[in-house]
């Protein structure tokens, strides 16, 4: 399952991967070409001249190990070493260099939590603005769901550090997916996230009576949502937009720009 392939990889990055077997550099293999010795791990000067040197946090992100914020809270610690030394903040490494990960890590980073909370309207997904209280408060012992099955219990340290992957605003209703693993706000909400993202929007034409609105909604305008629109200087991804009833519309997103819906 996945946190099996999780602890494989884990174990791989500790071990440095797949070892080359030792060949003296004259051998040949079977199909008679000369096999060439492992090269030596570069030294740091090295790596961060070479054009493929990427930032360790990044290189340790890209594996689906961590996120970058996570992986500097490893090095900070001392749980991650290049080439057998212990790893300092902002290294670069290349191909070549053997990154290793304590497994420290791999106990503090099952620990993380991911809630799953039925926002009610009055509450702002992240941080508290104009008055408004953040959803946060509202995760505690006694608001769990009753028919959760997860041994995991609520403890007061599960709330620090919990960030909101995809926001809903103060008017809205519905899932918040709130998490210490950066790993699943990177698969929810990162760059190259391809996760849909659904909503349901009731909508009224500006003098029109408050009925059969999808009869009076220009079809070309339907058009636009689903593909044309910037916000802030930037292009939208297409859209899937369809009409839910005759009051409400589905919106299906691929992203998730701040109070992108009502903009739109």
């Amino acid at each position: 399952g996945p946190a099996a392939d999780r602890r494989h990889r884990l174990r791989q990055v500790r071990d440095g991967g797949p070892q080359p077997r030792a060949q003296a550099a004259c051998e040949d293999d079977r199909r008679g070409h000369p096999r060439r010795p492992p090269q030596a791990p570069l030294t740091t000067a090295q790596t961060a001249a070479a054009p493929d040197a990427v930032r360790l946090n990044k290189r340790l992100a890209d594996m689906g190990l961590c996120s970058r914020r996570e992986a500097d809270e490893w090095i900070e610690r001392g749980w991650v070493r290049v080439n057998g030394a212990p790893a300092v903040m902002g290294v670069k490494v290349g191909p070549q260099d053997k990154v290793t990960v304590e497994r420290e890590a791999e106990v503090a980073q099952a620990e993380r939590v991911t809630i799953l909370l039925n926002k009610p309207m009055g509450y702002v997904s992240g941080q508290a603005e104009d008055g408004h209280q953040p959803a946060v408060v509202l995760i505690n012992g006694q608001s769990r769901w009753r028919e959760d099955r997860a041994r995991t219990r609520f403890a007061p340290h599960q709330l620090r550090g919990l960030a909101p992957a995809g926001r809903l605003d103060i008017d809205s209703v519905g899932l918040l997916v709130l998490t210490q693993d950066g790993r699943i706000a990177r698969h929810l909400i990162g760059q190259d996230s391809e996760i849909e993202k659904e909503y349901l929007v009731r909508v009224a034409l500006d003098g029109a009576e408050a009925k059969n609105t999808q009869a009076r909604f220009p079809p070309e305008k339907l058009a636009l949502l689903r593909h044309g629109l910037q916000l802030d200087g930037q292009a939208l991804k297409p859209a899937k937009v369809s009409w839910q009833n005759e009051e409400q519309l589905r919106f299906v997103l691929r992203e998730g720009k701040k109070r992108q819906i009502r903009r739109m």
